[in-house]
């Protein structure tokens, strides 16, 4: 209950103006007057077209528009703090814990029903485009859209610096037909979008992937070992970076079934059957990921095993010239010796009998040692 109080709570000091589309005075709702500094647009939608004069419009004004005339409220927001949401919850009747995850973020994909509202959390994913794959290269920005869906508005929350969904309002806004089936069609609309980008992630996540794959697979040069140049800190930093992208699509999938399949008095019955093909392409996503995964553990697992043959490799070669290296050491080992009774320790020939036998014994051992592989 406290959680309900400070949200209806009411916010006192003066609101300053600023640029946004829908900042103004707010004369008859003091309690949505910290809002305006994170709307993003505010607009009234009547028979799937925007009303003309409604770009002013107060979240409040925009609702006892609605509420008179019909239609239905877009209102979106970025990163709102508690106190700029507060107004517009208890405006809207917008469910405490919901409103918790909606300014707090770092959600898992879900959703939720409300009493009358549907609360939906989308993870939005953004390729970082890189001249070249490091171990410590960010690959995916992560951000978030919640999505309160009602019977005569709907309001978006986006966190993180992408996911713009101003293009998105504005192609929407072109298709008249598909904007009068209410909310619901918005809330299709900002599902396909995210799953659309899930999509161009996966494609471009694969090409990093194919390029690890062939460095590692790819045939080493003559005399320089095999998998030296691979660093398993780029492998390890893209099976990172996939874990992140399936943190944000596997928990969504149930959602868009549920919206595909489970009737709902929310969600137009028409639009309904759209959900499905989302669910659809987020199935095929979904499945790119896990690949991804698998197939990020193979490459791992094969680099490993490669530098372990490496490894192994150079302890061959350097065991094979400590065997040769041994030859003259034992030999004159024994020659070093203060004996006075050696064999051909005073022959004429002693000294260049010697080298030769070095010489032959060493170039017979490095002979057998090469032909054996291990030089």
């Amino acid at each position: 209950m406290s959680m309900i109080r400070d949200l209806r709570a009411v916010v006192r000091p003066s609101l300053r103006k600023d640029d946004s589309p829908c900042s103004s005075s707010y004369d008859s709702y003091d309690s949505t007057r910290d809002a305006a500094s994170a709307v993003v647009d505010c607009a009234v939608y009547r028979d799937g077209r925007r009303l003309e004069g409604a770009d002013t419009l107060t979240p409040h004004e925009a609702m006892l528009q609605v509420r008179r005339e019909g239609g239905f409220a877009w209102i979106g927001l970025h990163e709102p703090t508690e106190a700029e949401f507060a107004g517009i919850a208890a405006e809207f009747g917008l469910h405490p814990l919901a409103v918790e995850d909606a300014v707090h973020a770092h959600q898992r994909p879900k959703l939720e029903r409300y009493d009358d509202t549907l609360f939906t959390v989308f993870k939005t994913i953004h390729y970082v485009e890189h001249a070249e794959l490091t171990a410590t290269s960010e690959i995916v920005e992560t951000g978030e859209v919640m999505c309160f869906t009602g019977r005569d508005f709907f309001i978006t929350v986006r966190h993180g610096g992408h996911g713009s969904l101003r293009a998105l309002r504005r192609r929407l806004q072109e298709d008249p037909e598909l904007l009068g089936k209410g909310p619901s069609a918005v809330l299709h609309t900002i599902a396909d979008h995210v799953v659309d980008g899930y999509i161009a992630v996966a494609d471009a996540m694969q090409d990093d992937i194919d390029e690890v794959e062939t460095e590692v697979f790819s045939a080493p040069s003559k005399g320089k070992g095999s998998a030296r140049g691979v660093d398993a800190g780029r492998i390890y930093q893209l099976k990172r970076e996939v874990l992140e992208f399936k943190r944000a699509v596997s928990p969504l999938l149930r959602p868009m079934l549920l919206l595909s399949e489970r009737p709902m008095r929310l969600v137009d019955p028409d639009i309904q059957k759209y959900f499905r093909d989302v669910a659809d392409h987020l199935t095929r996503v979904q499945e790119q990921v896990v690949g991804f995964d698998e197939l990020l553990n193979s490459i791992l697992q094969a680099n490993l095993a490669q530098a372990a043959v490496a490894q192994n490799e150079d302890m061959r070669k350097i065991t094979s010239w400590a065997a040769i290296i041994a030859v003259p050491t034992a030999v004159c080992g024994v020659y070093g010796m203060n004996f006075d009774h050696m064999p051909e320790l005073h022959w004429r020939f002693g000294y260049p009998m010697v080298l030769a036998l070095i010489g032959g014994v060493c170039y017979a051992i490095h002979r057998t040692l090469k032909r054996n592989g291990w030089l």
